[in-house]
């Protein structure tokens, strides 16, 4: 069988690398960071052991129940009733089901009629093909109506994609939407998913049985260039060894692309530095009291600069109160450049604008995660502008979380993808 190298240990790439070797592949895993994982990877947060960025699954990520079956820790999987809510002129009122959609203060009931009926009918469609060429805003207007889309998603928009905000993907928007509405116990009660142990628990079985078959992985080991010779792969070099190879899977960044593989053809390598992507500042917070009932809060609010807040401890039971706070952002904005501490104090700021019952004391711990390619911006069409998997390198393949489109980003997406490009390579 051949020999494969996988750049890169997150979800997708130990999913490859885990499919690479069932398949009979020598195989490879080099990763940069000194632990595996990507964005699923924990780390020690004051004795708790947590995501480095939140994650929750629905019930439609069947790539991720296969694997876990395989894998041997399906019984690891469980269910929370969830609750979504909007914090808007100075209260969180309730959202995502109908009695909440009928109850909101802030909406004409024409407009909750329109959303209302735009929100059911998405969660039904197949396929959005006949809103790819749309915008985001266009699609939500057309559907819901101005009023909606200003009050409920210009605010949300703007302070996740800044100035791109109005080039975003309608068919996006729509999987988005299908996806969190459809992971519902009913019509009344939202229902999301956790490993037991976290998504640590997903990584470790991965890469406990991936070893245990022969594949050998190298962490601290960035790649630095993928070799070629008469228009095919040879190898990969990575923490200043050569690692030999008959076909390599990348699954780091697209805007990494030019760098780590510089033999590729100019027309391929403009398509891929055409990619945007955005960056996002990752805070989490331990606190003492709960901030509001629900997993998740929308915030639409002029004066706070953040789109929401998730408490993620109203989803994986722990002992304290744990709060993700994502400032999204193109890294040419200012902010991108602020200290830790300015994002920390800004973001408990407005955590105890939500809850005022929180009190200073009630900070128990914080930290900081940063990463520059977090979140890719498809606009309409966007499938239009992505190159094959199988690139002009014979032997090389080439993904990352924008090939997920019109899928976001998310474990079983990389699950499914990783293990579609093990199964693409050939036997030498």
């Amino acid at each position: 069988m051949s020999r494969v190298v996988v750049i890169g240990a997150g979800p997708m790439g130990l999913a490859a690398a885990h499919r690479a070797v069932n398949l009979g592949h020598e195989v490879d895993l080099v990763e940069a960071d000194s632990v595996p994982g990507g964005m699923a990877a924990h780390f020690d947060f004051g004795g708790l052991s947590i995501e480095r960025f939140y994650h929750f699954v629905c019930k439609s990520d069947a790539p991720t129940f296969a694997l876990m079956d395989e894998l041997g820790i399906g019984d690891r999987m469980r269910w929370k009733a969830t609750s979504m809510g909007y914090y808007m002129k100075g209260k969180v009122h309730p959202w995502g089901d109908p009695i909440s959609l009928l109850t909101f203060p802030h909406l004409s009931p024409i407009a909750k009629l329109r959303t209302g009926l735009q929100m059911f009918f998405t969660t039904k469609r197949r396929d959005f093909a006949s809103i790819e060429a749309l915008t985001a805003r266009r699609w939500l207007e057309g559907g819901s109506g101005k009023e909606v889309y200003d009050k409920m998603w210009k605010r949300l928009m703007e302070l996740k994609f800044y100035e791109l905000s109005d080039d975003i993907s309608a068919s996006w928007i729509a999987t988005r939407v299908k996806r969190i509405g459809n992971s519902r116990r009913s019509i009344f009660q939202e229902e999301l998913g956790f490993i037991d142990g976290g998504s640590q628990t997903l990584v470790d079985a991965l890469v406990s049985d991936f070893a245990a078959k022969g594949g050998r992985l190298h962490l601290s080991s960035p790649a630095e260039k993928v070799e070629t010779a008469e228009g095919r792969v040879t190898g990969v070099t990575a923490g200043g060894l050569f690692f030999p190879a008959d076909a390599v899977i990348s699954t780091v960044p697209t805007p990494l692309i030019s760098k780590l593989v510089p033999d590729m053809p100019s027309d391929w390598l403009q398509k891929y530095n055409a990619i945007r992507n955005i960056g996002v500042v990752c805070l989490l917070f331990k606190l003492k009291k709960s901030v509001t009932k629900n997993f998740w809060v929308n915030i639409v609010d002029p004066e706070i600069e953040i789109p929401g807040i998730i408490e993620f401890s109203n989803l994986r039971p722990v002992k304290d109160t744990i709060v993700y706070v994502p400032y999204y952002m193109p890294t040419t904005q200012p902010k991108w450049g602020w200290a830790d501490q300015q994002f920390i104090d800004e973001a408990f700021g407005y955590i105890r604008r939500i809850n005022p019952a929180i009190e200073p004391g009630d900070l128990m711990e914080a930290t900081v995660g940063r990463l520059r390619h977090a979140q890719p911006v498809c606009q309409p069409n966007f499938r239009e502008k992505l190159p094959p998997i199988e690139t002009a390198i014979s032997g090389l393949l080439i993904a990352d979380t924008c090939f997920y489109y019109p899928e976001d980003r998310g474990v079983a997406e990389s699950i499914r993808y990783g293990r579609l490009m093990a199964e693409t390579v050939n036997p030498r």
